[in-house]
């Protein structure tokens, strides 16, 4: 792993906001004498902060165990931006809510490695250059945010905290989801802990989780076919039948019964297996299988 670690995040679908640094912001509009902004999150940004200091010991412990600058999805109060702040590496930290990002600004004024910027995490632009992406992410954007973040280059871990059930699928615990199959022979997925919804506030109706993200050094599959393999994987998740051996001779890419013996047991897969329950290494040697199954289509 080689990546830094998030705070509270706001994210919004709503239009991207200005991403105006702390210092180019100051000089062009002076922070007004707000008072501060109340601990507790937006409910129409989605907001619920990280209130347990163990959990956010936690993201501190991750963060400093990778490497490089940091981004931070959504500094929200600045619970973990603080921690973030203090490893000493240059950190980038996105808050949508303009007020919470005023009060940020003028607390790290005097940190030269802190920039706040005040801007939609799913509309920004992010550098190519390496880096570490962070989030509490809102739970009723993960899907969106995850979308976005897989199909980006440039980072190379991303830790996040995510609804529980969401984060348990997404790092295959009790069976996969379709997002993370597509993404599988790219990256690897980790489940780290659950969080109580009592560690944020306002509370949400559901715990937490905290998963790791790590781009693969050596790809399971070629970067080239990977249009190709998702959209395999996407009709196979689709596809009709009791299990792989059925489906696999249902789908566009028809393998004969025979073939498709050899190819789950190459695989190292029971033939009533779903497809949620393979892993990445599988639905690797499996495409590979079916795109090179010469003479097995028919």
């Amino acid at each position: 792993m080689r990546t830094h670690i998030p705070s509270s995040l706001p994210f919004s679908s709503s239009a991207s906001r200005s991403g105006r640094s702390a210092r180019s912001h100051r000089a062009s509009n002076p922070a007004p004498a707000l008072t501060r902004p109340s601990a507790g999150g937006r409910h129409e940004l989605g907001q619920n902060f990280l209130v347990d200091r163990r959990v956010v010991e936690r993201f501190a412990s991750l963060t400093a165990a990778t490497r490089g600058p940091i981004i931070e999805l959504g500094a929200g109060s600045g619970a973990i931006t603080r921690e973030l702040a203090a490893l000493g590496r240059p950190l980038t930290a996105l808050e949508i809510d303009g007020r919470r990002a005023d009060s940020l600004r003028r607390e790290f004024e005097d940190h030269s490695h802190v920039t706040i910027v005040e801007a939609d995490a799913l509309a920004w632009r992010y550098p190519s250059a390496q880096h570490t992406i962070v989030g509490n992410v809102p739970f009723h954007l993960t899907t969106a945010i995850m979308r976005s973040l897989l199909a980006r280059g440039g980072w190379t871990d991303a830790i996040l905290l995510t609804q529980w059930e969401a984060a348990r699928r997404r790092c295959g615990v009790g069976g996969s989801s379709l997002l993370t199959a597509q993404w599988d022979p790219w990256f690897t997925f980790r489940l780290h802990e659950r969080v109580p919804a009592r560690a944020f506030k306002p509370a949400p109706s559901v715990d937490g989780g905290v998963f790791t993200i790590e781009r693969r050094s050596e790809p399971l599959v070629p970067t080239a076919e990977r249009a190709a393999y998702q959209a395999f994987v996407a009709e196979v998740y689709r596809g009709k039948g009791r299990g792989l051996a059925q489906i696999l001779r249902r789908t566009s890419r028809p393998v004969r019964a025979e073939r498709v013996a050899e190819l789950l047991g190459a695989v190292g897969v029971a033939a009533e297996v779903l497809p949620s329950r393979l892993t990445g290494p599988q639905w690797a040697a499996l495409w590979a299988g079916v795109r090179g199954a010469a003479g097995g289509r028919g």
